[in-house]
């Protein structure tokens, strides 16, 4: 369609004002200090305004707007300064003005704003000098915005150790007191037996519920499965059969903990515990190229595929809500190519495969 003869000039007319554009390099200063004290300012204040880095931020914040002073307070009315307030003016009031209306504060040269997150005020920003107004709220803006971001890096770490806790919250009541009532049964008939079963019975429960860090390896998952499983073959005689397979180069890779474990629970609870004759719990680990392959296979009840993507969404049934959470967990760590793989059919058993890279950079016991 030909442009009309209106639109055609206005576009020609607009084309030779682009010669009068000047690039960064000839006369405009360049940005890139300016962007990087803004970066810096960002990451100073990711531990908030209470953090350890709050001064250096109020420096980068006095940079950005040429200021005499800039002060950051958070909601405790604490102002941690970088250069000098004028004497003749109360900040402190200003401060406490802003706290108790979440309004703009202005007195002589010096400006308080508020510094709003997720709709609450998080604490208040103070300039001393002649900064326009439009570049105080968009340096107000970058704050709040790293603030913001902030919050949601350390609710991303509470809730990654909720996680954990929730894990280890899920011994069974039911296992605890089959095992002790087995070990207990034990106690004259084969002592030795009993006391065996009873160091297992508590690397168990310290393995389970003491304070670990964020990774293991693959050696201490498996031995934590080992124990799991001898007290389970205690407590329900032939009916579980055990093949536990692991490759030694893969012993060493470090891996989030409690990865493995509910795995291994989960196979013998829902797989085989369920049927009158028991049945096989297969675990194996592999290295493949750069990749651990870790698979936990049994050959009991299996479930509806339907069901088991349920499950790894979170939506399935609350005793089952460690499949979830590893696979979760995974991925949070490794990124979404790394999460649970699951076969399984009605009658035909479950394998879930986990597989992670043997090195991965951050991941250390």
């Amino acid at each position: 369609m030909p442009i009309p003869g209106g639109r055609a000039a206005s576009v020609a007319a607009r084309t030779p004002s682009r010669s009068r554009w000047t690039p960064w390099g000839r006369g405009l200063r360049d940005p890139g200090p300016t962007l990087e004290t803004a970066r810096h300012v960002s990451e100073d204040l990711a531990d908030g305004l209470a953090g350890p880095r709050v001064r250096a931020a109020a420096r980068g914040i006095r940079r950005l707007l040429a200021a005499d002073a800039v002060g950051l307070s958070d909601l405790s009315g604490h102002l941690v300064v970088a250069g000098t307030m004028p004497s003749d003016v109360d900040t402190a009031a200003m401060i406490e003005d802003v706290l108790h209306t979440e309004n703009l504060c202005r007195r002589a040269e010096v400006v308080a704003l508020p510094l709003i997150v997720h709709d609450e005020l998080a604490g208040v920003l103070v300039v001393a000098g002649t900064a326009r107004t439009a570049a105080l709220r968009e340096v107000a803006s970058l704050g709040e915005a790293a603030l913001e971001r902030g919050w949601l890096e350390a609710s991303a770490e509470e809730a990654a150790e909720a996680e954990l806790r929730a894990l280890r919250a899920e011994i069974s009541p039911h296992f605890v007191y089959n095992a002790l009532t087995v070990i207990a049964g034990l106690v004259r008939p084969d002592p030795d037996r009993s006391r065996e079963l009873m160091l297992d019975f508590a690397d168990y429960i310290r393995y389970s519920l003491a304070s670990h860090g964020e990774y293991t390896t693959v050696a201490d998952e498996f031995h934590a499965i080992e124990t799991y499983l001898a007290l389970q073959r205690a407590v329900l005689g032939e009916r579980l059969r055990v093949q536990v397979r692991v490759a030694p180069e893969v012993l060493p890779v470090s891996i989030p903990y409690l990865v493995l474990q509910p795995l291994v629970e989960n196979a013998v609870r829902h797989g085989i515990e369920r049927r009158p004759e028991g049945g096989t719990v297969t675990v194996l680990g592999e290295a493949e190229g750069t990749d651990c392959v870790i698979s936990v296979e049994d050959d009991g009840t299996g479930m509806d595929p339907a069901k088991a993507r349920r499950l790894l969404a979170g939506a399935g049934e609350s005793e089952s809500v460690g499949l979830a959470n590893v696979d979760r967990r995974l991925r949070n760590v490794y990124g979404p190519w790394f999460g649970l793989v699951v076969e399984t059919e009605e009658g035909e058993g479950t394998r879930v495969i986990v597989r992670v890279p043997r090195f991965q950079p951050g991941v250390m016991p």
